[in-house]
């Protein structure tokens, strides 16, 4: 692995506890933290799906660590996917509640769309 994937790792680590740490964000510096973290992870995966795409450097590993990696990458995935379940639900909701708001303005208003 080249030192130059590490350099921009640890800043993007360094970069991330800067966000975790800043006070008093406002809606928008919250946004662009979430893209940020999100952007980092894409970055990750792709770099875990071509190791896990090529035989030659999974060969390398022993089977103990190819458990290890397994099991960490469960454990992290299915956490992952049970908060984007509970975040996806909270958006349903919202979205619905919007879109309750919307028809009962437009029924008060007496505005119909076809």
């Amino acid at each position: 692995m080249s030192e130059r994937w590490f350099q921009v790792s640890k800043k993007i680590l360094d970069q991330i506890e800067k966000l975790e740490k800043s006070e008093n964000k406002d809606r928008l510096e919250h946004v662009r933290s979430m893209r940020f973290v999100l952007s980092a992870l894409q970055r990750s995966l792709l770099g875990w799906t071509q190791w896990v795409s090529n035989p030659d450097v999974m060969a390398r590993f022993t089977r103990e660590e190819l458990e290890e990696m397994d099991k960490k990458l469960a454990e992290f995935t299915r956490s992952f996917i049970k908060y984007d379940i509970e975040v996806t639900k909270k958006g349903e909701e919202k979205g619905l509640e919007a879109q309750r708001r919307v028809e009962r303005r437009e029924r008060e208003e007496g505005v119909y769309i076809f």
